[in-house]
């Protein structure tokens, strides 16, 4: 009887109609569009991958291995598993024309390329028409910025090693270009045929082969996988096929997508803050309805029920609203979506993103409701003609507040795929609320307390603003807890950007060398060394021998069953070989092996990533080298640090170990950046074949991929500041009646309008700059630890951003309060009083 009745009562209130919920649907809505987009995008990407996993690959399956071309064994086997094989090699090297030298990606395919998808060119000719070449030169085919950087057009020549080519043409589309992963360099494609004068392909050189298979409609990829890894484990093979062809991409895009995620749950962290604001201002609308109903003897669970119903309903029109534009927005704009994205995408209606943006918001709302909803059901029906709320709430409905915030971070945890990152959200959005409630109560008491000096007495204008700030019904606390929250994220971002910005332009000058030089043959490495020795403009040289290697087992066991998917088992890796203890080299623990030694193998392996890996001294890696294994103890740790790009290797062997082993060397030159085109010039003419990679331009290519990673947790902190901004409105037009009454006593009292629109202007100026302070603090801290934790990189605090917070909180607030302001200043003062009596 009570659910029906208190359904007829939330029935009949809301034919008033929902003005006073328009903020809370705006938050509501805002922070449910942004997730459901978020979500939609990232499944649309996951879709694309998995549909199109064979065409990405360029295959079925593939084989891979490093330095080498498959053995005849392995080249017999894959030929009797599949229907056609393409052989692939990728390698980097210099593309030379006149005076430009320009690094780029080679790949060489071979006449079955592409296996899947089509490969498109501008103009009209085919990939063999462009193969063909010209005057007796073979056809390559290049990405149009790299023919831009070296200003050549179809028709002109270039070199790469020894061999010269003619650029046929320029790529249009590259089926299986996200198979790469990120490029250091724009990509020319030769046939591998035509490499063979070019001096490039010598043992040694740093290459990758890749063999796509098209498999038979009936294979069993899975089944073809462990008959591979089992035949070939011993050869270093590597295996991926189109179930996930990828798994660099779908590792970006999960990442950035939880990311994503949960700056879009700060966001619903500030809507539910306005939410909980609008409920609020509801309940003291409705106090004279409550009283009425408490008086005709309606119990407080009857009243809560009536009041949450209406809760409930509007609620689901928010979400409905939010879910409208999270999804129909990717729908509507599908193809603009996909065109932009580097990788596949099929933009259609995912359950999945609605889901979850449907658990958030609910979640969030009744998170938020459920407090002023319950103070107001335990008052007593004299306290509310009196007006106002107090008192806690039942602690049934205390428990139940705990359960929600436990329900979301849990489902935060679970739904994002990145537990740590959702808990230290959590646990960082949090934080910043209670330092922003600590705040918004101290302001209120410091500013009661100004106003009662003597010092400001004869500023009237001042004075108003600071007792108003503290007073009741000032609405402090909200807008402290909305602007702060949103400017939290905006500071944090803007910390994390501004010092990754900072540590690429403070590091590189000073820390990086000038060039990486690879490729170099053991024959050519001591004339190198000289010929740079020479060069009055070079400070600095190193060099030594490598090779690549893939950790398949440690201690008898499989690598990643041991050290999970650290980056250092993920794949080859660079591995060196040194007979006596390298100059500036640091053992941590253990010894170095005696200068001349030839027993068994012993290893040095990097202090970090030993400790981040489990490993210590006397575990036993097996390295797969060009197919062979070699089993090693690690006998030192040595401190390696990567962050100043030098030379450095997880891990160096004894020279016995590697003997004979085909190899090239690489080498690091440092120099002023006035000397750098002198330098290259001078290597590529000399040795052909040797490979510059220029640190300044690599360093670049990172800045700008996390660029675009910032922007777009940029905008979704822009989002959140967005919702922030709506939360200011709300409180502005709850208390626009305050206003009223308070403007019409002042010009009772010979208040002039500009000193009532100043004091006005000024409490908002300062509530914003409250809240903005209190942003730099939290932003701050989570920038520090960002950088810290997850960067692993230095901090440091950026004064810009932090100004633009504080600028943006005071003009935030003077917007949303002037556009409140001037209807109270209008009104006459005796209509104003006359209705209050």
């Amino acid at each position: 009887m009570s659910l029906r009745l208190a359904a007829r009562i939330a029935r009949r209130e809301l034919r008033g109609g929902i003005a006073g919920f328009r903020i809370f649907l705006i938050c509501l809505a805002l922070g449910v569009a942004a997730i459901a987009a978020v979500g939609m995008v990232r499944s649309a990407i996951e879709a694309g991958l998995s549909e199109q996993g064979a065409v990405i690959l360029g295959g079925d399956a593939q084989a891979e291995f490093t330095y080498r071309f498959a053995s005849e064994a392995e080249k017999a086997w894959m030929a009797g598993v599949a229907s056609q094989v393409s052989e692939i090699v990728e390698f980097r090297s210099m593309a030379i024309a006149g005076d430009d030298q320009v690094l780029t990606q080679v790949k060489a395919v071979d006449g079955a390329y592409p296996l899947l998808g089509s490969l498109a060119l501008q103009g009209d000719q085919t990939l063999a028409q462009a193969f063909a070449g010209k005057d007796g030169l073979p056809g390559a085919v290049m990405e149009p910025l790299l023919a831009d950087q070296m200003a050549l057009r179809p028709g002109d020549r270039f070199r790469l090693g020894t061999q010269e080519f003619v650029l046929a043409a320029l790529l249009a589309k590259e089926p299986d270009s996200a198979t790469g992963g990120f490029q250091m360099a724009p990509r020319t494609l030769v046939r591998t045929a035509d490499l063979a004068r070019s001096g490039l392909l010598q043992p040694g050189t740093l290459f990758d082969t890749s063999y796509r298979m098209a498999l038979p409609p009936k294979a069993d990829v899975a089944a073809l996988k462990t008959e591979a890894e089992a035949k070939f484990r011993e050869t270093g093979l590597r295996w991926t096929d189109r179930r996930r062809a990828a798994p660099g991409v779908e590792r970006f895009v999960d990442q950035v997508g939880a990311f994503l995620i949960l700056v879009g749950l700060s966001g619903m962290a500030v809507g539910g803050i306005g939410v909980a604001s609008a409920v609020r201002a509801w309940v003291e609308a409705r106090i004279s309805t409550l009283a009425t109903l408490r008086t005709l003897g309606a119990d407080s669970r009857l009243i809560f029920r009536a009041s949450l119903m209406q809760v409930a309903v509007l609620s689901g029109l928010g979400v409905t609203l939010g879910l409208a534009a999270g999804v129909g927005l990717p729908l509507l704009f599908a193809q603009q979506i996909a065109a932009a994205l580097p990788f596949p995408a099929t933009i259609a209606l995912y359950w999945r993103p609605v889901f979850e943006a449907v658990f958030y918001g609910v979640t969030s709302v009744f998170l938020f409701a459920l407090w002023p909803l319950a103070r107001a059901a335990r008052i007593r029906a004299a306290a509310l003609y009196r007006g106002g709320l107090g008192g806690w709430p039942a602690r049934r409905h205390i428990a139940a507040v705990v359960a929600l915030a436990g329900l979301l971070i849990g489902g935060a945890a679970v739904l994002s795929g990145a537990w740590t990152l959702a808990l230290g959200t959590a646990g960082g959005v949090l934080a910043a609320l209670g330092l922003l409630a600590l705040a918004a109560v101290g302001l209120m008491r410091l500013t009661r307390r100004l106003a009662r000096l003597r010092a400001i007495q004869g500023r009237p204008a001042l004075r108003l603003a600071l007792a108003a700030i503290g007073g009741p019904r000032a609405g402090t606390v909200q807008v402290v807890l909305g602007l702060g929250l949103g400017l939290s994220v905006l500071a944090a971002v803007g910390q994390i950007d501004t010092n990754i910005r900072q540590a690429i332009a403070r590091d590189l000058p000073t820390r990086a060398p000038s060039f990486f030089f690879i490729d170099i043959q053991p024959d050519q490495i001591d004339p190198f060394r000289a010929m740079i020795a020479a060069n009055p403009a070079v400070t600095r040289q190193e060099s030594a021998p490598m090779l690549r290697g893939v950790i398949t087992r440690i201690n008898g066991q499989d690598a990643r069953k041991v050290a999970g998917d650290h980056w250092v088992v993920r794949g080859d890796r660079g591995l060196s070989y040194a007979d006596a203890l390298p100059a500036g080299t640091t053992i941590t623990e253990g010894a170095w092996w005696p200068e001349g030694y030839t027993g068994t193998p012993q290893m040095s392996f990097a202090e970090t990533e030993a400790k981040e890996m489990g490993l210590k001294l006397g575990d036993v890696l097996t390295v797969n080298v060009l197919g062979r294994d070699i089993e090693a103890p690690i006998t030192s740790l040595r401190a390696v640090d990567f962050s100043n790009a030098g030379m450095g290797f997880v891990m160096v062997l004894n020279a016995a170990a590697l003997q004979g082993a085909p190899h090239s060397h690489i080498a690091t030159v440092y120099s002023g950046p006035q000397a750098e085109a002198g330098i290259l010039r001078q290597v590529t003419k000399a040795f052909p074949n040797v490979t510059a990679i220029s640190v300044r331009n690599a360093a670049a290519r990172v800045a700008e991929a996390l660029s675009a990673i910032a922007d777009a947790v940029t905008l979704a902190a822009l989002a959140t500041l967005v919702t922030g901004f709506a939360v200011l409105i709300g409180a502005a037009a709850t208390g626009e009646a305050v206003r009223r009454q308070e403007a019409a006593v002042l010009r009772v009292l010979g208040a002039s309008r500009g000193r009532i629109l100043w004091s006005f202007a000024m409490r908002a100026a300062l509530t914003g700059a409250a809240a903005g302070l209190v942003a730099i603090v939290a932003g701050g801290v989570a920038g520090w630890a960002v950088m810290r934790f997850v960067m692993d990189s230095s901090y440091q605090f950026a004064s810009l951003p932090a100004l633009v917070v504080v600028a943006g909180g005071v003009l935030a607030t003077l917007l949303a309060g002037l556009a409140f302001m001037l209807r109270p200043l209008a009104a006459r003062p005796a209509q104003v009083l006359r209705s209050a009596e």
